[in-house]
């Protein structure tokens, strides 16, 4: 079974303004997490947090291509290590096409399937949160998600 989960979005922003929400630790604070220790960067391990969940996880950043791709594994706390490849598309200087691609989730798990749902929803999620705000200022919708 292909455990991989692919989430993509237009956002109405060049690429520049998408990958800088996204690694600024103080913009990331509007459509995803609660905080980000530092910017991101290659090799750098960020804690970010979800206050509202009273979570925190660690990112390893495996790569970064300015404006291009950002590349992190996370889960490693857990014993759930995946990897998560952000890329970054621009079609015009207009817009950006941003995929979410996240691999990694163990197979024989029983629990697979429903972990791919609850990670696949997760990330429409944010890419739906990260247009808001970026196209139109909407910085409450991050953690309004319930889960049940």
């Amino acid at each position: 079974m292909d455990t991989q989960i692919t989430a993509k979005f237009k956002i109405n922003k060049p690429a520049c303004e998408v990958f800088d929400a996204i690694v600024d630790p103080v913009k990331i604070g509007h459509f995803w997490f609660s905080s980000s220790s530092e910017r991101w960067e290659h090799g750098k391990s960020i804690t970010v947090k979800y206050d509202e969940y009273n979570a925190e996880g660690i990112l390893n950043i495996l790569e970064i291509e300015e404006n291009k791709k950002i590349m992190f594994s996370w889960g490693g706390e857990t014993n759930e290590e995946t990897v998560v490849a952000i890329t970054l598309n621009e079609p015009d200087h207009l817009s950006t096409i941003i995929e979410v691609n996240e691999s990694g989730l163990d197979e024989n798990d029983p629990e697979a399937v429903s972990k791919m749902l609850g990670q696949k929803e997760g990330w429409i999620y944010m890419l739906t949160c990260l247009k808001g705000y970026l196209e139109h200022g909407i910085s409450d919708l991050r953690a309004s998600l319930i889960h049940s």
